[in-house]
Order: structure tokens, then sequence, then C-alpha cells
């Protein structure tokens, strides 16, 4: 039976009517990729931001956990419209690419039973896609009740389409992170990261090749989940070619609470992406004082303040990185200054400071 224009007007009428019937304060739908739990993913910001919400007495429904796009998309979508009596403000997660789609569906779904959104974009590459697109970002972002942003990068780059972006940064419970001056170091390297092409995790296998040819016991431990995109299996090739197999550790992706010691087994961290926003795992390695070495791209120079907190080096240039490893392995002093000085920084992303940001701005568009 085909729906008149008269039926149609009912069924929105009647939308509208449930949607003003607002849950109590304190309720909030939190749409990203809650997809930690299959190991496909590391652990996202919603997924942790949902759980400490939750720990203040929120009302928190999360959105999604569906393994495979369109699943995924069709849950985000079902979720804000049957759920709607159950939650006051939405917070969306917005990234580029295919993804950004999905946010400007979720967001019209929640226009469409009028509730009240916050955005907070994400990802290193938002910037340059948005170029290309800059009606549909605009439009993105003006239906927002307010709009975030972890990084002073994309503070400053994506202001051209909103002029009141909010800087909320990513956040860590700092106290869990073991913190430990490094002062005397061995050449262990650390890489924590999904397998992915963007995040180039081969170039860390040759510069452990570069660094084999002077420090003997160089090792070199890779942390996180495979993508599937043959990142990994690049890294295995490019290894048995190098011929350093037995120097590199894939133990895969581990629990959120585990990281900490995984990262104490390593002196230096090594940061290879080729596009990057504010990524927690450098924080993190700052965190436990890890000497960070990291590629300049993105958000990273916001992030990270070269010869004070971590070396900065160009991306896909392993000589430059090993250089830069080598400077922290013989240079006196230096390791023990930039170790110092990242946990110094780290510090700053505390939950306890970021959280009640994070309350205040949904209550205040919750009204």
């Amino acid at each position: 039976m085909l729906a008149t224009p008269q039926t149609c007007r009912k069924m929105k009428g009647k939308i509208r009517s449930l949607s003003r019937e607002r849950p109590r304060h304190g309720s909030v739908l939190l749409i990203g990729n809650h997809l930690s739990k299959w190991g496909v993913a590391s652990r996202q910001v919603c997924e942790e931001l949902a759980d400490r919400l939750e720990a203040r007495g929120w009302h928190v429904i999360r959105t999604s956990s569906r393994r495979g796009r369109l699943a995924r998309l069709a849950d985000i979508l079902c979720t804000v419209i049957r759920r709607r009596r159950e939650y006051s403000v939405a917070h969306v997660d917005v990234f580029s690419g295919p993804a950004f789609l999905w946010a400007e569906a979720a967001c019209t779904a929640l226009r469409w039973v009028r509730k009240p959104y916050v955005l907070t974009l994400r990802g290193g590459n938002l910037p340059q896609w948005s170029r290309g697109r800059t009606g549909r970002v605009r439009r993105l972002l003006s239906g927002a009740g307010a709009v975030t942003t972890p990084s002073r990068y994309l503070l400053e780059q994506m202001r051209e389409y909103r002029s009141d972006l909010i800087l909320l940064p990513n956040a860590l419970e700092i106290s869990a992170y073991e913190f430990r001056p490094r002062t005397a170091l061995q050449p262990s390297l650390m890489w924590l990261r999904s397998f992915h092409e963007m995040y180039n995790p081969s170039l860390a296998v040759k510069v452990t090749a570069l660094l084999a040819e002077e420090f003997p016991d160089v090792r070199l431990t890779m942390v996180g989940p495979d993508k599937g995109d043959g990142s990994l299996q690049r890294v295995r090739r490019t290894a048995e070619e190098l011929g350093i197999t037995g120097r590199i550790e894939t133990p895969g992706g581990v629990p959120k609470r585990d990281v900490p010691t995984w990262l104490n087994r390593g002196d230096v961290f090594l940061n290879t992406t080729n596009v990057d926003n504010t990524p927690v795992s450098v924080i993190e390695a700052g965190a436990c004082g890890l000497c960070v070495v990291s590629t300049n791209v993105g958000g990273l120079p916001y992030l990270l303040d070269h010869e004070q907190d971590a070396l900065l080096v160009p991306p896909n240039d392993a000589e430059a990185m090993a250089d830069a490893v080598r400077r922290v392995l013989k240079e006196p002093g230096l390791a023990e200054c930039l170790s110092r000085a990242a946990r110094a920084k780290a510090e700053g992303f505390d939950w306890s400071v970021v959280l009640p940001r994070w309350e205040a701005l949904l209550e205040e568009v919750d009204t």
C-alpha cells in the first residue's frame, strides 16, 4: 500500500511530537566507531568518552559496533530514530572520505527527530579532503550546536568552514601510565598503531635495519591490530628482505589497559605516519617517558615541539628517522630532556582536565 502525502504528513507530525518528549538532561547518544571489541581497530576516543561519562552518572547510548560499513550506517540511523526518547543530546565523530557521508546521514536524522548535537572533527586528512567539498562541509558544521576539534592543527585548518570551533583535546588517564625518565637507553624501539598504509609501518622496519649496522642489540616491537590492507604482510616481507625478522615482534592488538606495560618495554617511540592529527598513541608514549621520534605531517608539528619533547623528521625518510634515533641513543642529556618534557606535556591531556569540559559543553548544547 502506497503512502499518501496526507499519511506522510501525519507520520512526520507524530515523530515531531514524540521528539518533544525530551528525556532528562545527562543522557547522550555517542555516534562513532565502537569497534575495538572485535579486535579490528584500536580503542577509539569516543569509546573512552562513553565510559567516562557513564562513570559520572550520564545515561550513554553508543552506536555503532556493527562490522561492515553499510551495517554500521544502518545501525546508526536506526538508533537515532528508534531510541530518540532515551537521549537529549548527541555527539557525532566526523572523518573524511566515506565516513563523512555517515556523519551527514546521522545529522540529517538527528535534525529530523529534533535533537541537538555536537560534532568532533577527526583525522589528519580532513582539511585536504574538505577543499573540494566546501559546501558540504559548511552545511554539516553549520547545523551543529557546537563543533570541537582535538588539535590546534584542525582548529586552524578547518576554521574557514566554521569560525567558532572549540579545542577539546583527546584525553588519557595519566595515572595509568607509569613514568620512567629515559636516562640510560637501550636500542629498544616501540611502534603502536593499527597496521594500515596511512601509518606507513614498513618505515619502522627500514629504520631498524639501518640501526642494526651500528647497534647489534636493536629490537622493534610493533603493537596494533591488522586493518587488512596488506600492511602487516608488507612489514613481514620487508623484514625478511632486510634480514631482520628476528629483531621484530608483532603481538597484534592489545587491550587498552595493557598499553602502558607494552610501551614501557621500549625506550624510543617511532611514529611513522604519513597522515595524522593528534594521535593518542604519541601522547601515551610521552606519558610513559619514551623518547618520541615522529614524522612532521599533519597535526604533529602542532602537538610536538621539535628538540624539546620530540624529534621530528620528514615523512617516509628512513635515513632521517634513523639519524634522529641515533641522536637520542648517543647525544648526552638529550633523551632525559625529551622524556621529561614529553611527560609534562601529556599531563595536560588528563581526563581530570578534559572531561569536565565535555560535560559542560554537552549540557550547554542540551539547553
